[in-house]
């Protein structure tokens, strides 16, 4: 039940808070119907019950404030988090908070704050799901307690009208035919003794030493041993809005390359990207980089193009 309410504060009563909100009336109604001392006592704790819970829930949301938010690497459609640093006074006191993130676009799950750090800063991670990529706006914060007893719950709202840029889905892209020159994955391996590390997919460039039958039995498809003293060469990536039109085709360019990053990130290779524009060529280099770049690209074009790479020597 909602009790008061405005743009920065709401307070409500929770069932448990109706229920003895009911048995502190009907105790005080006893009381003063048969004038018992016990019964005037028993009133006497429970409304306490009730002061103590109100002044301490307050206390709880007071002093926080938003003192920076980090998006990290949040993609499209994928559960992601983000990074919101509250400057706390408090130096250990009990907040017992919920954390509820408002996002245009997308789903914040909420987060939980259970006291004050001593260093004056808080940090808290909350798992966002963004719909699309690019600029996304957060509205506000909501802090929510019911700290302590559960009888009253405050809710304090923080206004914060600032964005973070969700970066496109990464999509798997498809594998390269052994036909499309300059496109494939090669890696070099050192001169030297090495000793095998791990198996991966068949890559143009491979040679067929290399191959693991008994991983190839299982998965279906070819693989191949990987070496400790292995060397991954880079890719090389290139996009022209010029040649796409707005829509779900350069919606899914733009997602394939994300998830090229991705592998090439886990695969610890490096990564560039020529990025044609109105302004000329860019050369973007590093992982982060190419990502942010990606986000907030728009196409100009009305056609449809097709993505393009080669490795880095």
């Amino acid at each position: 039940m909602k009790l008061w309410s405005d743009r920065h504060l709401r307070l409500s009563l929770t069932g448990l808070g109706a229920q003895v909100l009911l048995a502190l009336l009907a105790v005080g109604v006893f009381s003063v119907n048969t004038g018992n001392n016990l019964l005037y006592l028993v009133f006497s704790l429970m409304l306490g019950l009730f002061l103590v819970s109100g002044i301490l829930s307050r206390r709880a949301l007071q002093g926080l404030r938003v003192a920076g938010l980090e998006e990290g690497n949040l993609f499209a459609r994928v559960r992601g988090g983000i990074r919101l640093r509250l400057q706390d006074p408090g130096r250990g006191r009990i907040r017992g908070l919920e954390l509820h993130l408002a996002m245009d676009d997308g789903v914040v799950e909420p987060g939980f704050l259970a006291s004050a750090r001593r260093t004056g800063e808080t940090l808290v991670v909350l798992q966002a799901r963004a719909g699309h990529r690019g600029r996304t706006r957060l509205q506000s914060l909501e802090l929510r307690t019911r700290f302590p007893f559960g009888l009253l719950e405050k809710s304090r709202f923080i206004a914060l009208d600032q964005s973070v840029l969700v970066l496109p889905h990464p999509r798997t892209p498809p594998a390269r035919p052994a036909s499309w020159r300059g496109e494939g994955h090669r890696s070099l391996t050192q001169e030297g003794s090495s000793s095998p590390e791990g198996t991966r997919p068949l890559r143009l460039g491979d040679p067929p030493a290399r191959v693991h039958w008994k991983r190839t039995a299982q998965r279906g498809q070819p693989w191949v041993r990987t070496f400790e003293d292995e060397r991954p060469m880079g890719l090389h990536l290139r996009l022209d809005p010029a040649d796409w039109a707005p829509g779900r085709p350069f919606e899914r360019e733009l997602e394939r390359l994300s998830g090229t990053i991705l592998q090439a990130r886990l695969q610890k290779r490096d990564i560039s990207l020529d990025l044609h524009g109105p302004g000329g060529l860019r050369e973007i280099r590093g992982h982060a980089a190419c990502w942010r770049a990606l986000a907030q690209a728009q196409a100009l074009g009305t056609g449809e193009g097709g993505m393009r790479e080669a490795p880095l020597s």
